[in-house]
């Protein structure tokens, strides 16, 4: 089962052969093997368990679908159909028109460095579609760990522009590391 959200106008965002649609209790079991796998990259301290993630969606995900104004908006990024990854849009601000992006692929694709740069790129696009396009947001931004050199440099390729580092902001692995903050605007030009 699939659950579409009523804030969209369009729940099928499309480039090339991939494509963003809502997520569906098929998924989630992917996407917390992906999570556990890549946690050094995320802000998750500890592995999800099969139960936990599916007591998050059933309590926090599934219901923003019903609803207006969502905090969260969370979609599969598909491949020729195929689950490949999931992101989206988190913390979302309705009176400020802004959220954060969320963005994770299969981790065997991530170690392709060339296809995780394409990969993300397209999706930035998408959720460029979704949120500049169906939501009419303002801005959108990211929050990378600094030793994400990779990650950076393909949100800096597709016009996501720094705007702050916030010093020793996280303890990966027994080490503080700087986030920094990236954002990109609703018709923005620099």
């Amino acid at each position: 089962m699939s659950y579409p959200y009523l804030c969209l106008k369009s729940n099928y965002f499309e480039s090339k052969k991939y494509h963003l649609t809502p997520l569906s209790n098929d998924h989630i079991e992917s996407i917390r093997i992906w999570r556990n796998k890549q946690k050094d990259v995320l802000r998750q301290n500890q592995n999800i368990q099969k139960t936990e993630q599916i007591t998050y969606f059933k309590k926090n995900i599934w219901p923003q679908s019903k609803i207006l104004k969502p905090k969260n908006i969370l979609m599969g990024f598909f491949h020729m159909n195929k689950l490949i990854g999931y992101g989206g849009l988190v913390h979302i601000s309705w009176e400020n028109r802004r959220a954060e992006v969320s963005f994770l692929l299969d981790d065997s694709r991530v170690k392709q460095l060339d296809l995780y740069e394409f990969e993300f790129s397209i999706f930035l696009n998408l959720i460029r579609q979704l949120a500049f396009q169906d939501l009419k947001l303002n801005k959108i931004f990211t929050e990378t760990f600094d030793f994400r050199k990779k990650h950076i440099e393909i949100l800096e390729k597709n016009s996501f522009y720094i705007e702050g580092r916030l010093k020793s902001h996280v303890c990966c692995n027994g080490k503080f590391v700087d986030s920094l903050i990236h954002g990109a605007f609703n018709n923005y030009e620099r």
